[in-house]
């Protein structure tokens, strides 16, 4: 999002991973549930510092900030794709990378229980993008919620191949120069 509305930054890496720098006090100040991703905008609504937690609550601050990606004209269909997301997609896929992915021993349940369940949101996505470009009527913070999700498909043993309209959407928001741009920052 900071990418494809210009915004300027900067990023301070938080290796979650440890257990250590997100639960720091100066961290926790900024998201008090000691999770990535947050921003501070120092230009905040009255010209004030503000911080903000939860990657939904970030785009929709970015996008009233901007008034980009979230017309008002579509914005019920894009906020429920982005809380489709926020509720489904992110939570799903994170516990099939959990299960597939980051454990040592796969725990046969959980690999297939959330990939079933990955699969399944593929194929929501897929009947949905069928005769849409993008998740709302135009590209919006819903594509941008979902997008890197879907670019960890891998992760959560998913073949685009069986997705053919999630894939056309992935190719098409994966080309966009602002998408690559940002899905480089984390290994910068």
């Amino acid at each position: 999002m900071l990418e494809e509305c210009g915004l300027p930054y900067n990023v301070h890496k938080i290796n979650i991973g440890t257990n250590t720098e997100q639960f720091a006090p100066a961290y926790l100040k900024i998201n008090p549930n000691g999770k990535i991703p947050s921003i501070v905008d120092p230009d905040g609504p009255d010209g004030k510092p503000i911080a903000m937690m939860e990657s939904g609550a970030i785009l929709i601050y970015l996008a009233e900030k901007t008034r980009k990606f979230f017309s008002q004209k579509y914005k019920y269909q894009v906020l429920q794709w982005l809380m489709f997301q926020m509720g489904g997609v992110g939570p799903m896929f994170g516990q099939a990378h959990h299960f597939m992915r980051a454990k040592k021993d796969e725990i046969p349940y959980g690999s297939e229980r959330y990939g079933t369940e990955a699969k399944r949101l593929y194929g929501v996505m897929d009947r949905h993008l069928a005769n849409l470009q993008f998740f709302a009527e135009e590209y919006s913070i819903a594509d941008m919620a979902i997008y890197p999700w879907v670019a960890r498909h891998e992760w959560h043993r998913v073949d685009l191949a069986g997705f053919a309209h999630v894939k056309r959407w992935y190719d098409k928001v994966g080309a966009r120069p602002a998408v690559v741009k940002g899905m480089a920052v984390p290994q910068v």
